[in-house]
């Protein structure tokens, strides 16, 4: 059985996106960041970061638990032990994994820097917000010319595509301000009427 402990922040949802697409059997709970359970003896016993998300697998490699932290290990780890989402063509296989490290380290990131420099640093500056949010825009550009002609980021439902859904849908306002992304908008779509990213954003209470 795997357990995962999140919050329903984007590396919160692309953990459980991941698990409810995986198929594997699972349960989900909720940490409720604003109450500081990830600061909690038992979750930093598990994290001592204390972040979200945690993977606990009590049947983890060669019978062994497993935990683990960080959406994107998560995330793959998933795909090896469910063997869906990584394309099994080398050539595929290589594109699907630079989609996810470029929603990883470069879309994700500019997200989170918009919502630091309009709200969480002491320092509030309209021009440093303005400035993630092009940058955002510019990755973001760069996935809509990927989705040209293409259902997902690599032709096939891949762990890329779940790693750019939380912030796309985080970030639905800026793109539709934006008006120039109508593929990403399309994937955006799709994405959202899957029963498995359903699943995902539907936190238990």
């Amino acid at each position: 059985m795997i357990d995962l402990y999140t919050a329903g922040t984007g590396n919160g949802f692309r953990a459980a996106i991941a698990l409810a697409e995986s198929g594997l059997p699972h349960r989900v709970h909720k940490i409720d960041l604003t109450k500081g359970e990830q600061k909690t003896p038992e979750f930093l016993a598990r994290n001592p970061a204390g972040a979200i998300p945690v993977l606990v697998d009590t049947d983890g490699p060669d019978g062994q638990p497993l935990t683990l932290c960080q959406s994107g290990a998560i995330v793959l780890y998933l795909a090896e032990k469910s063997g869906k989402f990584l394309p099994s063509d080398t050539a595929h296989r290589a594109l699907a994994l630079q989609w996810f490290m470029q929603a990883s380290t470069d879309v994700a990131p500019s997200s989170s820097m918009i919502h630091m420099s309009g709200g969480a640093l002491p320092d509030k500056s309209p021009a440093n917000t303005a400035f993630f949010e092009n940058r955002l825009l510019g990755f973001l550009r760069g996935c809509d010319r990927q989705l040209a002609g293409r259902d997902f980021l690599v032709g096939e439902i891949s762990v890329a595509d779940f790693a750019l859904y939380p912030v796309v849908a985080t970030r639905k306002p800026l793109i539709d301000k934006a008006g120039d992304m109508p593929n990403l908008s399309r994937w955006a779509t799709s994405m959202a009427a899957r029963p498995g990213v359903q699943r995902g954003v539907a936190l238990p209470d």
